[in-house]
């Protein structure tokens, strides 16, 4: 997934350039998959505010209906905002799963040092009576 949503951002960022039709409707299809695999993933997670994100440019580079601006000056700020959300959803992913590893580290060291007590005592919460 980490390479697919690298891709992503690749092809958002040639889109700036002009070139044919086919390879917008080529990146239509890539981006608006993208998004759709972002927002499961977010939506799984219950990230309600990212999906928001990605439900918009899900819509926006949608293929099946599409939103022609009709100017090249409108789509290359859109482009450039898509492919850095992109490389931002693929990084810190990146970062939470290095944090989430040292945090199970530090979790294992800790427990090695530490002694459990033994669970073979019986302890009587009562006082005995006196007589």
């Amino acid at each position: 997934m980490k390479l697919f949503l690298t891709f992503c951002a690749l092809c958002c960022f040639i889109g700036i350039f002009r070139l044919p039709i086919e390879y917008y409707t080529f990146l239509r299809t890539i981006v608006s998959l993208g998004a759709l695999i972002v927002l499961y993933n977010f939506l799984s997670f219950k990230q309600y505010y990212f999906s928001i994100i990605f439900l918009a440019v899900l819509i926006l580079f949608n293929p099946v209906f599409p939103i022609y601006l009709y100017q090249k000056s409108l789509w290359i700020p859109i482009d450039t905002v898509t492919g850095i959300l992109f490389l931002l959803v693929n990084f810190a992913d990146k970062l939470e799963q290095k944090k989430e590893e040292e945090i199970a580290e530090e979790t294992s060291e800790l427990t090695k040092h530490i002694r459990a007590p033994s669970r073979d005592r019986i302890i009587n919460p009562k006082k005995p009576k006196e007589d």
